[in-house]
């Protein structure tokens, strides 16, 4: 797997053997990123089941300032914490070992700009985060990567790539009358 654009276009980061990962897609990743692409730089940015991580190093790749990393494996992380370190990011990136619900749960509202979760699928994660969200947004904006089947709440905007849906939630900001 390797970061697609930025100032690691092209370096390689590791996965984990075995099945306890499902990395997102070159292409659901390039569709995301150019989703969100104005907001990045600057942007503190949290990514949430972060697996190999290539969700946040893509977005500090592209100019966020600042990446959370939620894992709850400590194995997972160890690879995740190597990524990190290969691409020399280590000053501008946290990893949490915790459950990345959890996580969500303590968030104070807006305490991200950009938030990514790529959840576990069939176990109901993606539409609990898009529920946590819609309670108290923890980041202005949010993008859950799900299987195209799942109901996800309201609110959100999706999109479809194969048999990956994505949903885009935007915090509303209350402008002049």
């Amino acid at each position: 797997m390797r970061i697609i654009a930025g100032e690691w276009k092209g370096r390689r980061i590791l996965a984990p053997p075995g099945r306890e990962v499902r990395p997102t897609s070159d292409r659901a990743r390039e569709a995301w990123m150019s989703i969100v692409h104005p907001r990045l730089p600057g942007a503190r940015v949290v990514d949430l089941f972060a697996g190999t991580g290539a969700l946040g190093l893509e977005a500090l790749s592209r100019g966020a300032a600042h990446c959370d990393f939620v894992e709850h494996s400590a194995r997972v992380a160890k690879v995740l914490r190597d990524n990190i370190a290969t691409l020399g990011a280590g000053e501008r990136a946290t990893v949490h070992v915790m459950d990345s619900l959890s996580f969500v749960a303590r968030c104070t509202d807006g305490a991200f700009d950009i938030g990514f979760a790529d959840p576990p699928w069939r176990k109901g994660y993606a539409e609990r985060v898009a529920e946590l969200w819609l309670e108290r947004p923890f980041a202005t904006v949010l993008g859950v990567e799900h299987e195209t089947a799942a109901p996800m709440p309201d609110g959100g905007e999706t999109r479809r790539y194969g048999d990956t849906g994505i949903t885009i939630y935007h915090r509303q900001t209350e402008g002049p009358p």
